[in-house]
């Protein structure tokens, strides 16, 4: 008995090697390799956050095409921004608390730029997906305790929603899978409607 929900027909790759996006793919079943982009992510003068996330996701997903141009090539893209700020990664790491105390009380945006690329049928779409993300109020011992977990350190907006972060975290308005990286309900429409994979029946 298969218990996959979806077949794969074509080869598929993910221009990435996000463990959260990894293992989003894999919960769906699907035969897949990761083979990581290497490109220059910073932005452009006056680059809205949606454009910045689709140029990103596009060019991740053209730069590994380029290398496989018979697979599907699924680039992505995640940024958190308050007020169409940006907020990276702590850089350097104590930064993490200013960026926490910045998000305490507030709404943000997590916005993923998704592309899916296949140069050998001259397929290049993207989308641009949008989770609103609403903080609770914590105190500066509770947030410092937080950051010496090392959770924070590696991630945009000094967070993880998928891990211990997720307690930050007060309300949730859109994709939830969105606002950990890869938004998966999107990804799985364009796998299916471009013929790359097909529902086990």
């Amino acid at each position: 008995m298969n218990n996959s929900l979806f077949t794969t027909d074509r080869q598929i790759i993910l221009a990435s090697a996000s463990p959260r996006r990894i293992r989003f793919i894999h919960q769906l079943g699907l035969k897949f390799t990761s083979v990581p982009a290497t490109i220059d992510e910073t932005p452009r003068t006056n680059e809205s956050p949606d454009t910045l996330v689709s140029r990103l996701a596009t060019a991740k997903a053209e730069s590994i095409g380029a290398l496989h141009p018979q697979a599907f090539v699924i680039g992505a893209d995640t940024i958190v921004t308050i007020r169409d700020r940006i907020i990276g990664k702590p850089d350097p790491p104590d930064q993490a608390l200013q960026i926490l105390q910045q998000l305490q009380g507030t709404t943000h945006r997590v916005v993923t730029g998704l592309c899916l690329h296949c140069p050998a049928i001259s397929l290049t779409t993207c989308v641009v997906k949008t989770t609103l993300v609403t903080f609770g109020s914590f105190s500066d011992a509770v947030l410092k305790a937080y950051i010496d977990t090392g959770e924070p350190l590696d991630k945009a907006g000094a967070y993880g929603l998928q891990g211990t972060g997720g307690f930050l975290v007060e309300k949730i308005v859109g994709s939830c899978s969105n606002a950990i990286g890869l938004p998966t309900n999107d990804l799985v429409g364009l796998l299916l409607k471009h013929g790359a994979i097909r529902p086990n029946t």
